[in-house]
């Protein structure tokens, strides 16, 4: 056979390259068939962002009902949080669209997981902080440990949940309901999220006035003295 024979050939094979591999992402069409890994899959995100929903509440409880102001590594950690949230909801959302794919799932997971781990790190320098003997830590102990301690617990929970989430894909990639009250309760989720994230950026605000970093032991809202003319007092 001559070159000229073989041309169409390779022409072909490359034509037929590039359309699987244009095509190899697309939802299928029976994309919307629930299973029960997909249906597990779809409520564990909204596990995942219920969960760390519940911890920021309890970081406020704590803040305004005990009066204990977080340090600039308690505000990482919550960033962290926040972080890994994002990756969840923007696989509950692509669910819900009808447009997520085994790739965006993956990174959907990976952003959770990417944040997961940059919450942990932040948990271990200050635990390690205060692992001297007689050390009382910062802040109130809950139910034994304090809430760095219980946060690095919660990001290994969710590099947890990436490992096995990733193991069964892609079979257990999300699908949505249609809609009914599952629909509904997705969306309260999401709602309480937002709510959350724009608390926390307010927080910050508060917290830091205006200045670049947080007191190593803040007692104040920063902001409110600067503006009533006061120096951002430091329990430090």
């Amino acid at each position: 056979m001559s070159a000229a024979d073989e041309t169409p050939a390779v022409t072909e094979t490359v034509a037929e390259t590039v359309v699987v591999a244009e095509t190899a992402d697309v939802p299928p069409a029976d994309a919307g068939q629930k299973t029960i890994w997909s249906t597990l899959s779809f409520w564990g995100a909204h596990l995942w962002v219920l969960g760390y929903a519940g911890v920021l509440g309890g970081a406020f409880t704590i803040q305004f009902a005990m009066g204990e102001f977080p340090c600039p590594l308690c505000m990482l950690q919550r960033y962290g949080m926040l972080l890994s949230t994002l990756g969840a909801l923007f696989i509950i959302m692509q669910a819900r669209r009808g447009t997520l794919t085994s790739t965006r799932y993956m990174q959907g997971l990976g952003m959770g997981a990417l944040g997961a781990m940059a919450g942990a790190l932040v948990s271990v320098r200050q635990i390690l902080l205060h692992i001297k003997p007689g050390d009382p830590g910062y802040g109130e102990p809950v139910m034994g440990l304090h809430l760095y301690s219980w946060a690095l617990i919660t990001f290994y929970i969710v590099v947890l949940y990436v490992a096995v989430a990733s193991m069964v894909s892609p079979r257990g990639i999300p699908v949505a309901p249609v809609g009914g009250v599952g629909r509904t309760i997705s969306t309260i989720v999401i709602v309480i999220f937002m709510i959350l994230l724009a608390a926390n950026v307010i927080a910050i605000i508060f917290l830091e006035g205006f200045a670049w970093v947080l007191p190593d032991d803040p007692i104040s809202y920063g902001l409110i003295d600067q503006l009533q003319g006061q120096p951002i007092p430091s329990g430090g």
